[in-house]
């Protein structure tokens, strides 16, 4: 309606030209609810984190954000979906180094461009991971478990489900001078499951996955990836403090679009992002249940991580010696 049009018509017409499209119309976006495709399984960190951001970006949407799990292939079965579906802001993926940083170094034929097939929307959290053994194990430290490996190579065997995982293991061995042997999982629970059953003698996991079987006894920390201590676990050494002092690896989580969705569903996403983690109690449990840091920021800012954090996991990657599959 043009500003003389504007003059001329009656007070209810100009109520309905005003507020007929305001900048987040709900008949815009979204127009029902929103998949948040998680590309690994229930129970992991990822699905923890999703349905906890997922549940509180329904009050800014006005949608719910339907988590849905897409498993298998270290995260590349969910994240192609996401990279195929409609650019249109109705599908989205709770993504992680794994799938937005690793992907080309560890896999020979990855199913989607990992840097022009997403747009980012937000970083999400961060978190050190842990290595854990069973409670019971034979290994009380870093070093006794390091000496068994040295002494007997591949007889030590490890766990993995995801690239964070593998790459971490991988690199503690490296830098050690030792080879352990890798048992692949399809899930974290399933690892840890048989971690705790003595099936398997290692897992180097997120904390938000190892961190109740510490609590609960049934696992042993001995030792946190990054150079910091973990405030959960404060009695815990880092391994760049048990004669590894280049050693430093985190995980994390990002939320992303498919590439050439519109800046303003972007615009609209990254506001219900930000209006979530200023919840107190998604920091609450993101913080002190799963032993995060939120790490929320603007879509830009998660591109120019993402860039970075690609170069830093291919050099660790090629570094441990870890050919693509």
């Amino acid at each position: 309606m043009n500003r003389r049009a504007l003059l001329a018509a009656s007070p209810a017409a100009i109520a309905a030209a005003t507020t007929a499209r305001p900048a987040f119309a709900q008949s815009d976006f979204p127009t029902g609810p929103v998949r948040g495709i998680v590309p690994f399984a229930a129970g992991s960190a990822t699905d923890s984190v999703a349905r906890l951001f997922g549940e509180r970006m329904r009050e800014t949407l006005g949608q719910p954000v339907v988590v849905e799990n897409r498993a298998g292939a270290n995260g590349m079965i969910g994240a192609e979906a996401v990279a195929r579906a409609a650019p249109d802001g109705q599908t989205i993926m709770f993504g992680t180094n794994s799938t937005n940083a690793a992907a080309n170094a560890l896999n020979r034929r990855v199913p989607f461009n990992m840097e022009r097939d997403f747009a980012p929307v937000s970083l999400l959290s961060s978190v050190p991971l842990l290595v854990a053994v069973p409670a019971n194990s034979r290994f009380r430290t870093l070093e006794d478990l390091l000496t068994a490996a040295r002494a007997r190579p591949e007889a030590v065997s490890f766990a993995t489900s995801s690239a964070s995982q593998r790459v971490s293991t991988e690199m503690l061995a490296s830098m050690a001078g030792v080879k352990m042997l890798p048992v692949p999982y399809r899930s974290s629970p399933n690892a840890v499951q048989d971690l705790i059953a003595g099936r398997v003698d290692l897992f180097v996991a997120d904390m938000a996955v190892i961190l109740p079987g510490v609590q609960g006894g049934q696992l042993r920390a001995l030792g946190v990836t990054t150079k910091a201590r973990a405030p959960q676990l404060p009695d815990i050494l880092p391994i760049a403090q048990q004669g590894l002092p280049d050693y430093e690896i985190f995980a994390w989580f990002v939320l992303c679009a498919p590439a050439a969705t519109p800046p303003r569903i972007i615009a609209r996403l990254n506001e219900a992002v930000r209006r979530a983690a200023a919840d107190p109690t998604l920091k609450d449990r993101i913080e002190n249940g799963l032993g995060m840091s939120l790490t929320v920021g603007s879509p830009e800012e998660a591109a120019a991580f993402i860039r970075t954090e690609t170069v830093k996991w291919t050099d660790a990657i090629r570094a441990a010696g870890i050919e693509p599959e």
